[in-house]
């Protein structure tokens, strides 16, 4: 079974439909939050999400958009364009996103947007998120978490004590085996390792395998969309140098 996952599309349609084109047939779509916000597009990224058949989770921007969320959480620029999301788009959408659960177990996976054990809100950057969310997957008899949240992809990787952080890049391939890990797809919308490509990652479940991915994407066009939606200024020209 070939699984794409992505995570963090955050209302970029044009950079959805480059991923979906590149990532072809495949056997299922699961989705890791923060689907809305930040974009110009939220109605037409879960109209393609819904016409998919995808698998989603719910991530912060998603929850705070539906008004499930304290808008105080966020930055001024990620506020101004959830209070955007929330005045345009369709009672369909809000509708769909509101019944979101905030995590799947799909074994051996677990689907987070955050992390395993804070799946909304929690940002695994170190060592120091890493090691207790590994050892809960463990507890959970769980071997492979799949998170986001970030927008970086990025391994982490343990067996017994010892941790290993692997650093990804288009194309790079890694076997599962007896060690649990915490696999970041990278974010489709809105990258922020340095390169503005949309990021995914291709899970075979029959051969234990995970590929990362990278797809360019007219980003002029999103920008052009986002301006002439009024949105934060910051948010449009950091597309360009995925920051």
């Amino acid at each position: 079974m070939r699984i794409a996952v992505l995570s963090d599309i955050h209302s970029n349609l044009v950079a959805l439909d480059a991923v979906l084109a590149a990532i072809g047939r495949v056997d299922a779509i699961w989705v890791l939050g923060d689907i809305v916000g930040y974009g110009p597009e939220p109605d037409g990224v879960v109209e393609r999400l819904v016409e998919i058949g995808a698998v989603a989770v719910a991530g912060n921007h998603d929850v705070a958009a539906v008004g499930a969320a304290d808008l105080g959480w966020f930055n001024p620029d990620a506020r101004a364009a959830i209070e955007w999301t929330q005045e345009r788009m369709t009672p369909r959408t809000r509708a769909w996103l509101a019944a979101l659960p905030t995590s799947l177990t799909e074994p051996p996976a677990a689907l987070v947007h955050g992390s395993p054990r804070e799946p909304l809100w929690e940002y695994i950057t170190s060592g120091a998120e890493a090691r207790p969310n590994l050892r809960l997957l463990v507890e959970r008899g769980l071997t492979l978490g799949l998170h986001g949240h970030t927008h970086i992809p990025v391994l982490w990787r343990l067996t017994k004590d010892e941790l290993e952080l692997v650093r990804v890049d288009d194309g790079t391939e890694l076997a599962l085996d007896e060690r649990v890990v915490l696999a970041n797809p990278g974010s489709v919308g809105q990258p922020r390792d340095g390169d503005p490509r949309s990021s995914y990652l291709l899970y075979d479940a029959d051969e234990g395998r995970l590929v990362w991915h990278r797809v360019a994407y007219d980003v002029a066009a999103t920008q052009r969309a986002m301006r002439e939606a009024g949105l934060p200024r910051w948010l449009v020209e950091r597309l360009a140098v995925g920051h």
